[in-house]
């Protein structure tokens, strides 16, 4: 089995293609301002020294060490033992709310991006447990499914955005079913929601998806994103704040009613989201009170690294890239 221990760093291949359209635009720019000058074949004649097979040469071996840098990065490992893993723990789907008032910003960075940095503490202190990822707006998606492959949810959790959702607004029933939905049915414990929204649209639909969901065995947790003062929301498609019909500023407030409402229903607690830490420890000292199961998975418990031949083979084309001239010598007789 082959994985990439940090899945996260092959973002940074994207890099590659854009590289390859600006030189092959200044390629096609170099040679229309040639064309200006005079016939290619005597403007060539008059520049002895310059050398286009070179340059392609060097631009193709710094790309090639670009990308084959990024895979070092990443770390490409093999499974070379594996075994039956009996660890304990519960079934965790976190419902992430990623409507544009999540973009306001009386939370730093912004609401989501708080979000985000909760949800890998959360990740980090879950480790034991399957977790799954639903993002949500006016409507819900199943980002991630139940999982224990933690590198992958947050490659997805990095990217959510409220892009990612065209329809808008803050359907918590829905996110709340679709989660309850991806448990076992079959089993009445070892599961829960953490629901991280700032709750500025009332659903109806949300408290009786509670109920439905304690019936299941699920208890629910939610965590608060915000301020009930309420904040402008920042529209980077207009480069300023929202605003209404008359040319006032949109305020998004915090709704903790609704919040508190549904982690009473739940089974579960509320937590305003202001210090990520003592949120993350209540919220996993509640996760941790449910009975837990046995997962029974195969694993790989011992992995072999191919970091470092994908460095040598970039430092290499690095050094050849080095010792090529970009320019020709001439000898003057």
């Amino acid at each position: 089995m082959l994985r990439f221990q940090h899945i996260e760093y092959l973002w940074f291949l994207l890099v590659i293609p854009l590289m390859i359209v600006i030189y092959i635009v200044w390629l096609k720019q170099r040679q229309a301002k040639l064309l200006k000058i005079g016939d290619l074949q005597l403007v060539n004649e008059l520049l002895p020294t310059y050398s286009q097979r070179r340059n392609t040469i060097k631009f193709t071996l710094l790309v090639l060490a670009l990308f084959f840098g990024v895979i070092s990065l990443a770390n490409l490992q093999s499974g070379a033992r594996s075994e039956k893993v009996s660890r304990k723990g519960i079934d965790v789907m976190i419902a992430l709310d990623v409507s544009k008032s999540m973009l306001a910003k009386d939370v730093s960075p912004n609401r989501l991006e708080k979000s985000k940095q909760f949800i890998l503490r959360l990740l980090e202190k879950l480790s034991n447990n399957r977790i799954g990822l639903i993002i949500f707006a006016g409507k819900a998606y199943t980002s991630v499914p139940l999982t224990v492959d933690i590198s992958a949810l947050k490659m997805n959790l990095s990217t959510a955005n409220p892009d990612m959702v065209p329809t808008q607004g803050t359907v918590l029933g829905d996110a709340i079913s679709m989660a309850s939905e991806s448990f076992n049915s079959k089993e009445t414990k070892y599961k829960s929601i953490v629901l991280i929204s700032d709750g500025e649209d009332h659903d109806e639909t949300a408290i009786d998806q509670v109920k439905k969901a304690v019936d299941e065995g699920i208890m629910i947790n939610a965590v608060g994103v915000g301020s009930p003062e309420g904040s402008p929301i920042w529209d980077a498609e207009t480069g300023e704040n929202k605003k209404d019909e008359k040319g006032n500023e949109i305020l998004s407030k915090l709704n903790e009613n609704e919040l508190q409402t549904i982690a009473q229903n739940g089974q579960g607690i509320y937590k305003q989201l202001n210090n990520t830490e003592s949120t993350v420890a209540a919220i996993v000292n509640q996760i941790n009170a449910i009975e837990q199961k046995n997962f029974g998975d195969t694993l790989f418990v011992d992995y072999n690294s191919f970091f470092q031949y994908f460095l040598a083979i970039t430092l290499l084309l690095i050094g050849v890239d080095f010792f090529i001239p970009s320019r020709k010598k001439i000898l003057w007789v």
